[in-house]
């Protein structure tokens, strides 16, 4: 029996993060204020080998370890590859194909070409008889026969997983329970997934591929998180730990598979919680997150300290997961991204990348094409001498002459304004990805700071700020293990849907708050099963609405759990005016979903000592490690650098400079002014 931790400040917290390139860890212990962080090459065959290479670098005995939090690209990367278990589907005869009809779209917007595959092949999703109407009376049956011949059929097919999705489940579950317990009987396994349980909610297309996605990922992390146990266990660690989910919470390991699917994204909502929580120790409320990784690059968006949060995310095309996931939106553009000339004789940045293995050219394992970090080198902001995970070096000139012969000899540059030009182009298509989250959607960037981290972010976050036209940049005191800090920060988070879809005019006040209730019941009872005891428990309600005959909702906040009809269609208009800037009263307002999040709070964490204050220098000349030239917009500038660990809290630093620490390089652009606050945070006024 695994013992239950509490919630005490005191405990020693570990939170790992396996991303594309590297695995990383920050271990904080609360009695002594003590913190050790480590960085190591992911092992992508089987992540568990990083996470316990992490910690053994971290010098600290795992035995001593109170709680280890891990963010997980394992379901992700299952997916994004289609590395999936054989999976089944049992459905309603005649919508068989519902998960491949999907939506009125198309991979291309224009011409007819694309290709879209379904989680689950045709051949192995077999309908049965049954039919409950959208009012949730039963109009056909359960024919029980046809569910046992449909489980033994797919069994014989060799499947490992189950879904038993059945239309209009979300109203009248009833048909959906009997049949799991009748496939309990006969599967060999607990890989059966209910697309009622997992998500209560209408639109059959969105319900059937996301429990096909928990099916297919169910096995899969079953296996890792088993390895990783065993591993854990081998160096000492017998208490449970806990998982990342995409929602920004976390829960215990013990129960991941039953939800797999809420665990898609979970490395970059655990870097979006971090900087909630550094951007409001820091005074910062609203903020765009920018992570710039070794494959890719997270972008989100943070109002009032709160990130913002989505049950709609699509991760790729017709891949709907509608649980709820920190609204993350990801383009192909990081370190590791790979540059080349096009038929066309136009250079081209990403998405391809180099990835972990074989990487960039300057970490010498290989990487013969050059890349975005390989830019960063030739032009002078990497140090070669300070790259991380490097086999064989590879010198800077040898690095530059690829740069020539591969991009520059098609476009008539030499090898130092090829670099620039991929990274020009690099930084143009990260600026992209920003406004996606802010001007689309109706917000002006300058009224955010941009929050840069990842191992590469805060190498190009003023160079993008100054794109954008933000006028601040916060680059936190680890910047390269931010994703990790997270796991270390978050709070557990459960949260339910319930399909009403009923306009607000007829709706049944009693019914409403029953619904809130029983969700927030529901949440606080699976925080009790966990093996971290929270100080509090939070509770927050929410509306999906529209008007009465639209298409698109928008998520209307509520102020409790006993809202009036009245109150309910006045907050509605309020957000859709905020929204569209548009009034229309006359138009009744239908209500689609119930929300609720229940979240157990966790005590605070200090994150003064991230950088260790004894450490720092009396003065910024002794913080000075060396001037080399840099390139800035096609001039080289002869640039200080400094040591950031010795940076004094104190002193105000002048771009053009360099600030290397061990986890990551920050560049200051010529006219920047940065300073540190009291958690070693770097606040960057922005030039020009």
């Amino acid at each position: 029996m695994r013992e239950n931790i509490s919630a005490k400040a005191g405990s020693v917290v570990a939170g790992i993060d396996v991303g594309g390139t590297f695995t990383d860890l920050i271990l904080i212990d609360g009695r002594g204020g003590q913190v050790r962080i480590a960085k190591t090459p992911t092992t992508v065959r089987n992540q568990a080998f990083g996470v316990v290479s992490a910690l053994s670098e971290a010098d600290f005995p795992v035995s001593g370890i109170d709680l280890i939090v891990h963010g997980t690209t394992t379901t992700t990367n299952a997916v994004l590859e289609r590395r999936l278990a054989r999976t089944g589907m049992i459905t309603t005869r005649g919508f068989r194909d519902v998960i491949e009809l999907g939506r009125r779209t198309r991979p291309q917007p224009y011409g007819m070409t694309g290709s879209f595959v379904p989680v689950i092949p045709r051949d192995l999703r077999l309908d049965v008889s049954e039919r409950v109407e959208a009012s949730g009376a039963v109009r056909v049956p359960l024919d029980e026969q046809e569910v046992r011949e449909a489980v033994r059929n797919l069994l014989a097919a060799g499947c490992e997983s189950l879904v038993i999705h059945f239309l209009h489940a979300y109203a009248n579950p009833a048909h959906e329970r009997r049949a799991a317990e009748i496939a309990a009987e006969l599967w060999p396994n607990g890989y059966i997934t209910t697309g009622h349980s997992l998500l209560s909610e209408a639109r059959e297309f969105e319900r059937g591929v996301t429990a096909a996605v928990n099916a297919s990922v169910q096995p899969i992390l079953e296996r890792y998180v088993a390895r990783l146990r065993a591993e854990l266990e081998a160096r000492g660690y017998a208490r449970d730990f806990l998982i990342m989910n995409g929602n920004g919470g976390m829960i215990s390991a013990r129960n991941v598979t039953r939800e797999a699917a809420k665990t898609v994204m979970s490395g970059p909502a655990s870097g979006v919680i971090a900087a909630a929580y550094t951007g409001r120790r820091a005074g910062f409320a609203s903020l765009v997150t920018y992570d710039m990784g070794g494959t890719s690059t997270d972008v989100a968006l943070i109002r009032d300290a709160q990130p913002a949060v989505s049950n709609e995310i699509e991760i790729e095309y017709a891949m709907p997961i509608h649980v709820p996931m920190v609204a993350v939106h990801t383009v192909g553009a990081g370190g590791g991204s790979i540059a080349r000339v096009d038929a066309s004789g136009l250079i081209q940045v990403g998405p391809q990348s180099a990835g972990a293995d074989p990487g960039p050219i300057c970490y010498g394992r290989g990487g013969t094409e050059p890349t975005i970090t390989d830019a960063n080198l030739v032009l002078g902001r990497l140090n070669p001498k300070k790259l991380l995970a490097v086999e064989h070096p590879v010198t800077v000139e040898d690095v530059t002459k690829v740069f020539e012969n591969r991009i520059g000899r098609p476009t008539g540059l030499d090898g130092f304004a090829a670099a620039g030009a991929v990274l020009r182009l690099g930084n143009i298509k990260m600026a992209g990805a920003v406004r996606m989250v802010s001007v689309a959607r109706g917000h002006d960037p300058r009224d955010f700071a941009l929050f840069a981290f990842g191992g590469a972010g805060p190498l190009h976050a003023s160079a993008l700020a100054r794109e954008l036209g933000l006028p601040r940049v916060l680059v936190p005191a680890r910047p390269g293990i931010t994703n990790a800090l997270g796991c270390v920060v978050a709070d557990m988070r459960h949260d339910f849907v319930n399909t009403v879809n009923r306009p607000v005019a007829t709706l049944d006040e009693a019914e409403m708050r029953l619904i809130l209730e029983r969700q927030r019941a529901q949440g606080v009872a699976l925080i009790e099963e966990e093996a971290v005891k929270p100080e509090t428990i939070r509770f927050s309600h929410s509306a999906d609405m529209q008007f009465v005959g639209q298409t698109h909702i928008i998520t209307v906040p509520l102020p409790s759990a006993a809202v009036s009809r009245a109150e309910l269609q006045a907050l509605f208009e309020k957000a859709y005016f905020a929204r569209f800037r548009v009034e229309l009263p006359e138009i009744r307002a239908n209500l689609v979903n119930l929300n609720t999040s229940v979240t157990g709070m966790r005590p605070p964490l200090d994150l003064s000592r991230l950088i260790d204050p004894a450490g720092r220098a009396a003065t910024l000349a002794e913080a000075l490690t060396e001037t080399r030239p840099v390139w800035f917009d096609g001039v080289w500038h002869d640039t200080p650098v400094y040591a950031r660990e010795k940076l004094p809290l104190d002193a105000e630093t002048a771009g053009p400079a360099i600030l290397e620490q061990m986890d990551c390089t920050t560049v200051l652009e010529p006219g920047d002014r940065a300073r540190s606050d009291a958690d070693g945070n770097l606040i960057v006024e922005v030039g020009g």
